[in-house]
């Protein structure tokens, strides 16, 4: 059973075609939007769309959006078992570039994720500004690795070094 009350609903008090009231907006369904005179009334209007649209999405055989998990549940710790060839390969990049394998990872984890494209919002990053380094493997020459770095602050600007 779907519980309404595990999605993202946030109620603000605002002026809305000229009249002060309360919007509650739900993050999983953003054309969801509903108007109440008090806050509560706001949110269980808010509730009632969410648990209206689901039974309708069932009725179509459609799926209803999960609720967004908030990044405050997770710790931002990972431990992770890898090749030693893996960990060498990583390390001896990260030990070229001047920086923490650490910080390798979680440059080269960010670009893969899509932070480096923006696809991110600065809400759910809480400001996170990260540079993205994306590393094209060795070739058999010996030639050192080819260098893009990427900043989140402007997607747009893409410095390449080779």
């Amino acid at each position: 059973m779907m519980d309404a009350m595990q999605y993202n609903i946030t109620v603000r008090k605002g002026m809305f075609d000229g009249e002060t009231c309360f919007e509650a907006r739900v993050a999983e369904l953003p054309d969801v939007a509903e108007y109440g005179d008090t806050y509560e009334e706001a949110y269980e209007l808010a509730l009632d769309s969410i648990e209206t649209t689901a039974a309708i999405f069932a009725e179509k055989g459609k799926q209803m959006p999960a609720p967004i998990v908030s990044a405050e549940d997770f710790s931002g710790r990972v431990t992770l078992r890898l090749a030693k060839t893996l960990h060498r390969s990583l390390a001896s990049v990260a030990d070229q570039e001047g920086v923490s394998l650490n910080q390798h990872m979680v440059n080269v984890l960010s670009y893969y994720s899509g932070y480096c494209q923006g696809q991110v919002s600065t809400q759910q990053t809480k400001g996170y500004w990260a540079t993205s380094a994306h590393y094209k493997a060795p070739t058999k020459s010996g030639a050192r690795p080819k260098l893009r770095v990427v900043s989140t602050s402007s997607p747009q600007q893409q410095v390449g070094y080779s």
